[in-house]
């Protein structure tokens, strides 16, 4: 199975005072994984606004990641209305990422266990 990549779950891999550190880098080794232009720009923004990274290391971490890692690569090729529907506002990104990945025969990789979304997939602890 390819796992579409959650923001969270990348932040939580490359930063280790991230409190599910040890669970997203115990999980990833081995699996068949996919990025989109939301889990990068995810990512960067992450960790500049709430990690303190400058835009140049944050960009060095993430090509480090994808260096690893080698992610497939998917394009954000769904208009924000296709998919399902979010249950509430703080929810569409992550229900625009999980059906992306069913759109795509993934699942989405993802730490956030109050998901409500047939394609998630919560990153075990």
């Amino acid at each position: 199975m390819k796992y579409l990549l959650d923001v969270s779950t990348v932040v939580a891999c490359l930063w280790q005072n991230h409190v599910f550190h040890d669970r997203a880098r115990q999980w990833l080794p081995g699996q068949d994984l996919a990025v989109c232009p939301i889990t990068e720009l995810g990512f960067l923004r992450v960790s500049v606004a709430a990690h303190g990274a400058d835009l140049p290391h944050a960009r060095e971490m993430l090509q480090s990641f994808l260096d690893k890692y080698h992610p497939a690569f998917v394009p954000c090729d769904m208009r924000a209305l296709e998919g399902r529907k979010a249950t509430v506002g703080g929810k569409t990104t992550d229900f625009y990422l999980a059906s992306l990945a069913e759109k795509n025969g993934m699942r989405w990789a993802t730490l956030d266990e109050q998901i409500k979304h047939p394609a998630a997939f919560v990153v075990p602890a």
